[in-house]
């Protein structure tokens, strides 16, 4: 399970140990929403991974814009959407995750196919994002430059 900890609901939260629970024993109070169980607690603590992974994190107390995370007609929890400020370096770990190897591993045909999957996801539009995934393929911008050229005389 990925180590890193989600801002915000990970000081109180763990994948690994979900809530911690406050003086009284209650998880719910802890994480500062309403969650009544241990199915709530055993929920969240399954979800935590997939919203990680998408770049979200989980909240006890939501914010304009934070989406509730419903159950039994109560909310027991948020989920924030990510933050644009390493969204370069989750889709380059997607992309280097379904390929099974890292990019500089990649032989030419895999680094094609990884700049087309990272051009679907507007990677490119991101300031920086030529020189980075550049530098992780071990490639010039040229180079880098040449495979986006292809996907273009491809569409």
């Amino acid at each position: 399970m990925n180590s890193r900890r989600a801002a915000g609901f990970s000081s109180r939260f763990r994948a690994e140990g979900g809530p911690e629970r406050d003086e009284k024993g209650s998880a719910g109070q802890a994480l500062g929403c309403t969650v009544a169980g241990v199915e709530d607690v055993d929920f969240l603590r399954a979800l935590h991974p997939v919203v990680e992974f998408l770049g979200g994190t989980l909240v006890g107390a939501g914010d304009s814009g934070d989406l509730p995370i419903e159950r039994d007609g109560r909310v027991i929890a948020y989920v924030r959407g990510s933050e644009l400020h390493g969204a370069l370096d989750r889709m380059i770990e997607a992309v280097e995750r379904d390929a099974d190897v890292g990019f500089a591993d990649m032989d030419r045909a895999q680094k094609q196919a990884a700049v087309r999957s990272l051009d679907e996801q507007a990677a490119f539009l991101l300031r920086g994002a030529v020189d980075r995934i550049a530098r992780s393929m071990g490639v010039s911008r040229v180079t880098l430059y040449s495979y986006l050229n292809a996907l273009e005389r491809r569409a």
